[in-house]
């Protein structure tokens, strides 16, 4: 590639999006532009970096081998210019600015919302970005400002807290056991309707390792969304893991099974550069006394 003039970052702000959505029309939505701005930024990118970055098909506009070279890059510039406006919205006096936050799908939408409700309460000019998802984004390409991680942080240059232990169990609503009984034995399972990813997650990989007989027990209702299987499990579909503290909020799930339990270590991590900022610092330390807490709340099972 030969480059013949330094691209606008909005251009690879919209190339970022047409590579997501697709087609330009669907970018322009995404970004707040017209059809046809979208259209000029990617003309001035190809042009800028000397090669076609998408091809048009029946199934919209594929990036080229170019464009899939650009993309980590564009994306690593996506991460630090927000990173930049989160650390410009702060000050060094007060807690305020934007922090954002990466935990997975449960404790972010399920566990997460009431401890930042707290936090914000007290500190009224503090903006907060959660992002809910499974996939661990990456602290020091400042992704996030902090994580909530079910997996030991393996990076240096982070500031990681060790929360303690999440224990799951299995559980079920009560219309479900009136229905259908309770299981005395985990082979009994087999006979029950039983709720679970579509696909094999670290914590389905840990439970099978330490309960082979449940390999091969089919799944009556399968989703690729925690919270689906939640709402599922509330709805009195079938048998699921849950959380045992967040299980014990509601009344109406019974645990099964005691003698099965899988446990997850639960971190928080912040990148160290911002332990002097008051927003990250505060936040930090709302999450770990929110999180033990909430460890609590699985009384024995609860273990730090």
């Amino acid at each position: 590639m030969t480059s013949s003039s330094e691209p606008s970052w909005d251009f690879y702000r919209t190339f970022l999006a047409v590579l997501e959505h697709g087609s330009l029309s669907a970018a322009a939505r995404e970004l707040g532009l017209t059809q046809p701005t979208v259209g000029r930024h990617i003309d001035a990118l190809e042009e800028s970096v000397g090669a076609e970055l998408f091809t048009r098909s029946q199934q919209g506009l594929l990036p080229t081998d170019a464009a899939l070279v650009l993309k980590p890059y564009a994306e690593t510039l996506a991460s630090t210019t927000a990173a930049l406006l989160r650390a410009a919205s702060g000050s060094k006096d007060k807690v305020s600015g934007t922090v954002r936050i990466s935990a997975s799908e449960v404790i972010g939408t399920e566990v997460l919302p009431p401890i930042l409700a707290k936090l914000q309460a007290r500190y009224p000019e503090l903006v907060v970005e959660l992002s809910a998802s499974d996939t661990v984004e990456d602290l020091l390409q400042r992704e996030a400002d902090i994580a909530v991680r079910m997996v030991a942080p393996a990076q240096e240059a982070l500031l990681s807290r060790h929360i303690g232990i999440i224990s799951l169990g299995l559980f079920a609503h009560r219309s479900y056991i009136e229905r259908y009984g309770e299981p005395e034995a985990i082979e009994e399972l087999h006979r029950h309707r039983l709720i679970g990813f579509d696909r094999q997650t670290a914590y389905i990989r840990l439970m099978l390792k330490r309960y082979p007989m449940l390999d091969g027990v089919s799944f009556g209702f399968r989703s690729d969304h925690s919270i689906a299987l939640h709402n599922a499990l509330r709805a009195g579909i079938g048998i699921s893991f849950i959380q045992i503290p967040l299980a014990r909020r509601d009344p109406s799930l019974m645990r099964l099974l005691p003698e099965i339990e899988v446990q997850i270590d639960t971190w928080i991590v912040m990148h160290e550069n911002l332990k002097t900022s008051p927003r990250c610092r505060v936040t930090f330390d709302a999450l770990v006394a929110g999180l033990l807490d909430y460890i609590k709340e699985g009384g024995a099972e609860g273990r730090t």
